[in-house]
C-alpha cells in the first residue's frame, strides 16, 4: 500500500492558505474526502465520517470569509478526533459495545475550541476499546499486516495515510507516542494539565493527556496553541499566559541544543534494528549527546504506572464493569481487576513516586536541552492483535513531562521507528524548538550532497 502525503500542504500552510484565500474550506474538505475514499477501505480509521456534514461545515467557513468575518488559526482545516472526546454533532463511543448507543449533548472543551478557531471536524477516529489495550479495526498505512500503535490508533493511522493533516489523540500510557511512532508521523503529549481533558473519557486524573497527531511539529505546535486555554473545569490546569508554541517552535535555538541518552527501565526490549538506528543517530550527532544512567529508582517507574493505572481505570469503569464486564475484553477485565486488587497503600505508593522521579530528573535537564530515548522498542509489529509495547513512554507519562515523537528513523522492514523527546515539566515550548531542530538537523544530513564541477555525483 503506497501511503498518500500532499508535499504542497502540512496543516500550517494549508491554514495559510486558506486564509489567503488561495483555495477554499470546500476544496480543502473535498481533497481529504477523496483521500478517505481511497485509502479508508484498507486502513480502517474512522468510526464515523459524514462528508455531507464535513461540507456544510466548510460552507459554514466559505461563507464567513466571504462576508469578511473574523479567520481563526485553524479556518478551515479539516481535522480528526479520537472517539473518546464528546462531539455535540457525531457519536462519542469510546471503542466500546457498551457506549456503542452515545450521543452527548456538547462538545469537549478541546473541539470546541478547535471548532472556534475555524477547523472543520472531518469525523471520528478509531480508538482501542476504552482507549486501553484491545485493538480497533486499523491497519498501518505502511504496510496493513502491521499494527498501527495504539491507542490513537485511528489518529495516527489517518494522519500518516493524509486523510487529514492533524488529528487530536489522547495518552494515559503510550497512546499518542507509540502510534506516531509506528505510522511515521510527529506525536505531541504536553506536560500534564496542558490541555483540557473536560467532555473526554476519564481513565486516570494523573495519567490522561491529550496529545497531538501531525506531520511537522510546526503542525502539532499550531493547534496545541489553541487548545492550551484555560478550563477551570480540569482540576489539573492551572490559570497561566498562553505558552505561544509554535512562535518559540520556529525559532532557531540560541546554541545547538544539547541531548541526554537515556535508555529507560524499558531498554531490555529494545529490538536489534532500533538499537542500530539510534546508534547511528548519536553518531550523527556526536559531541551533542551524553548517555546518562538513570539511578536504581527509576526502575519502579512502570509498576507505579501499572499500579496507578489499574486502580483509577477499576474506579473510573466501574458502572461500566457492573452492568458489562461480559461484554468487555478480557484484556479490560483483567486490568480492572487488578486495580480492585490492590490496596490503597500500594495505590499510595505508586502515587508517591512520580513526583520524586520527576525531581531526580531536574539535574539532566539543567545540563542538557532534552532527553532522547526510543519511543517504541522498535518498528510497528506484525499482526493486528496487540497494538504493540508502550513501555518507552510509560516513565515520561507517569511523570507528566512533555515528549515529541519524531518519524527519524527506519528499520529491517522499512517501517518507521520514532525517535522520542522528552522536556521538563512545563518547558514544552524549548521542547518543540529542540524537536524541530533535530528534524531539520537530520533532514541535512540525510540530504544528498550537491555535485562537484566537472564530477559525476555518487
Amino acid at each position: 500500500m503506497t501511503v498518500q502525503h500532499d508535499a504542497d500542504y502540512t496543516a500550517t500552510t494549508l491554514a495559510e492558505a486558506l486564509r489567503r484565500g488561495d483555495l477554499s474550506a470546500r476544496e480543502a474538505v473535498d481533497t481529504c474526502l477523496r483521500r478517505v475514499d481511497a485509502a479508508e477501505p484498507g486502513i480502517g480509521a474512522w468510526t464515523f465520517l459524514d462528508p455531507a456534514h464535513a461540507r456544510r461545515q466548510a460552507a459554514v467557513a466559505d461563507d464567513a470569509r466571504n462576508h469578511r468575518a473574523p479567520l481563526g488559526a485553524l479556518h478551515g482545516v479539516p481535522i480528526g478526533i479520537k472517539d473518546i472526546f464528546d462531539t455535540a454533532d457525531m457519536p462519542a463511543c469510546n471503542g466500546s459495545v457498551l457506549h456503542a448507543e452515545r450521543r452527548p449533548r456538547r462538545d469537549a472543551t478541546a473541539v470546541a475550541l478547535l471548532r472556534q478557531a475555524g477547523a472543520v471536524i472531518l469525523g471520528k477516529t478509531v480508538t482501542t476499546e476504552f482507549a486501553l489495550y484491545s485493538p480497533g479495526k486499523t491497519r498501518n498505512p505502511h504496510n496493513p499486516a502491521h499494527t498501527p500503535g495504539g491507542s490513537s490508533s485511528g489518529s495516527a493511522a489517518a494522519v500518516a495515510a493524509g486523510m487529514v493533516p492533524v488529528a487530536l489523540g489522547s495518552q494515559t500510557n503510550g497512546s499518542v507516542i507509540r502510534p506516531a511512532s509506528f505510522c511515521g508521523v510527529v506525536g505531541y503529549k504536553p506536560s500534564h494539565g496542558t490541555i483540557s481533558r473536560t467532555g473526554v473519557l476519564t481513565l486516570s486524573r494523573r495519567l490522561d493527556h491529550i496529545g497531538v497527531f501531525g506531520r511537522t511539529v510546526e503542525d502539532v505546535a499550531l493547534v496545541a496553541d489553541i487548545l492550551g486555554a484555560y478550563d477551570a473545569a480540569d482540576e489539573d490546569m492551572r490559570p497561566a499566559a498562553r505558552a505561544n508554541l509554535q512562535s518559540t517552535a520556529m525559532e532557531e535555538p540560541p546554541v545547538p541544543p544539547y541531548f541526554a541518552f537515556v535508555k529507560t527501565p524499558a531498554w531490555t526490549l529494545a529490538e536489534p534494528d532500533m538499537i542500530e538506528a539510534f546508534s547511528e543517530l548519536c553518531g550523527a550527532l556526536a559531541g551533542r549527546v551524553i548517555e546518562v544512567d538513570l539511578p536504581p529508582v527509576f526502575d519502579g517507574a512502570l509498576d507505579a504506572h501499572k499500579a496507578v493505572m489499574a486502580v483509577e481505570v477499576a474506579a473510573n469503569l466501574a458502572q461500566e464493569y457492573r452492568a458489562g464486564a461480559t461484554q468487555m475484553s478480557a484484556r479490560l477485565r483483567d486490568v480492572i481487576a487488578h486495580g480492585r486488587r490492590l490496596s490503597a497503600q500500594e495505590y499510595l505508593r505508586a502515587c508517591a513516586l512520580a513526583p520524586y522521579l520527576e525531581r531526580s530528573l531536574d539535574k539532566i535537564f539543567n545540563d542538557c536541552d532534552a532527553i532522547i530515548t526510543p519511543a517504541a522498542p522498535g518498528e510497528a509489529p506484525k499482526g493486528l492483535e496487540s497494538t504493540g509495547n508502550p513501555a518507552f513512554a510509560t516513565l515520561w507519562t507517569l511523570c507528566g513531562l512533555p515528549a515529541v515523537s519524531l518519524p527519524l528513523l527506519r528499520g529491517k522492514n522499512g517501517l518507521p521507528i520514532g525517535v522520542q523527546l522528552v522536556g521538563r515539566r512545563g518547558g514544552d515550548a524549548r521542547l518543540l524548538r529542540t524537536a524541530r531542530w533535530l528534524a531539520r538537523h537530520i533532514a541535512e544530513l540525510d540530504a544528498p550532497a550537491p555535485a562537484k564541477k566537472g564530477r559525476r555525483k555518487k
